[in-house]
């Protein structure tokens, strides 16, 4: 189920849900996947509640726990200020942000976590996503940041960006 609370220029619920559905094939999840597409304020809101960052972000992913696991994924909540601040930071539509922020979403939902998975989901989701049509991935793009950012410096940055594609909370793959 798709939630929209802040339109998508360009992007109408029937699509994103094509989209979702096209993203959870491709990553071989089966089972359903939520996905609200909302504010910045409310982004931020989810954000310090479940992982106690007092910020907005670009993405959370809530995998389903319990007895709803056998039949959901979980949910996926977009803000739609910060995929348009980055799409036009990076130069593409926000309806093309917003998508690699729901496959993003996705990938963690099935079970990967950049974070801990030594480039396997950096892998996958490079691989989705050109295989959508897309321009680059979210983990990319912080990968390609961060190795900029170190060799122009010599250091490794101590700042996030801003929406680093986080998520509140992970179950093991």
């Amino acid at each position: 189920m798709i939630i929209v609370k802040k339109q998508v220029p360009g992007l109408s619920a029937a699509a994103m849900t094509r989209f979702v559905a096209r993203a959870q094939r491709a990553a071989r999840l089966r089972r359903t996947v939520n996905v609200l597409v909302t504010s910045s304020r409310e982004l931020k809101s989810l954000n310090r509640l479940f992982r106690g960052k007092n910020y907005p972000t670009d993405v959370l992913s809530f995998p389903a726990a319990g007895n709803l696991a056998n039949s959901i994924a979980g949910d996926v909540a977009i803000s739609v200020e910060i995929a348009a601040k980055n799409a036009r930071r990076l130069k593409h539509s926000t309806a093309e942000e917003v998508k690699i922020l729901m496959l993003h979403g996705v990938l963690h939902l099935a079970g990967y976590d950049h974070e801990r998975d030594d480039g396997e989901m950096a892998r996958k989701e490079n691989r989705l996503r050109r295989s959508l049509g897309l321009p680059v991935g979210l983990i990319e793009r912080q990968i390609r940041h961060k190795t900029q950012t170190t060799l122009a410096t010599g250091n490794t940055p101590k700042r996030k960006l801003v929406g680093k594609g986080a998520r509140a909370a992970r179950t093991s793959r």
